[in-house]
């Protein structure tokens, strides 16, 4: 038979729960697993939720909510600092790749033939499988023109890494015409959001 918890330990266990997470936990799915045995409506979570995210404000790791539930991450006033603890370093991608992942979440859903069409070259397939592996981008649907081309979109995951609740949560951005202007000007809102992500660096010979 479920039970009954106040307010003090409601914020324990979730509090616990998000630690031990592997990944981001929505209301839902906690009071499917830590709080299952205890009756607790959505609402009475969501608010426990916010207690944690203001109590967390001011300390080293704060709680967010991500495109797949609530999370901790370190606070970025100190995250210059943690990352020195790890001697590797983020994985760096072309700019071609970058340029390709903003189209992709600025536009989509998007062709590759239209995402061509803006960079005026041509997107190789490595590219795509680099941003698949990655879990950024997926298919989510085929344009009705002749050949039915894949339409790619942004997941879940990809709002998860740049610390977004939804798309519409992207930076302000006013795409030009061709997205190598957008490259040479340095401007990319998107990615700036995680400064290990943007590290330029030139594109790969067959990396385009």
């Amino acid at each position: 038979m479920a039970t009954q918890i106040n307010d003090q330990q409601l914020i324990q266990v979730i509090e616990a729960a998000l630690f031990v997470a592997d990944q981001p936990l929505t209301p839902v799915a906690l009071r499917d697993s830590a709080l299952q045995q205890f009756v607790v409506p959505l609402p009475r979570i969501r608010d426990a939720l916010e207690q944690l995210r203001q109590d967390y404000l001011s300390r080293g790791v704060n709680l967010v909510e991500v495109g797949s539930g609530f999370r901790f991450q370190t606070a970025p006033a100190v995250s210059e600092q943690i990352a020195m603890m790890w001697s590797e370093r983020a994985p760096r991608y072309s700019r071609a790749t970058l340029e390709t992942l903003s189209l992709i979440a600025y536009r989509q859903p998007i062709t590759r033939a239209e995402i061509e069409d803006v960079r005026g070259v041509s997107v190789s397939t490595q590219i795509i499988k680099t941003l698949q592996e990655r879990g950024w981008i997926k298919v989510v649907g085929h344009k009705e023109v002749p050949g039915r081309p894949s339409l790619w979109a942004t997941t879940p995951v990809f709002l998860d890494y740049f610390g977004l609740k939804s798309l519409s949560e992207l930076p302000e951005l006013e795409m030009p015409e061709n997205a190598r202007e957008l490259a040479l000007a340095n401007e990319y809102p998107l990615l700036n959001t995680d400064p290990e992500a943007l590290q330029k660096q030139p594109a790969e010979a067959n990396d385009n």
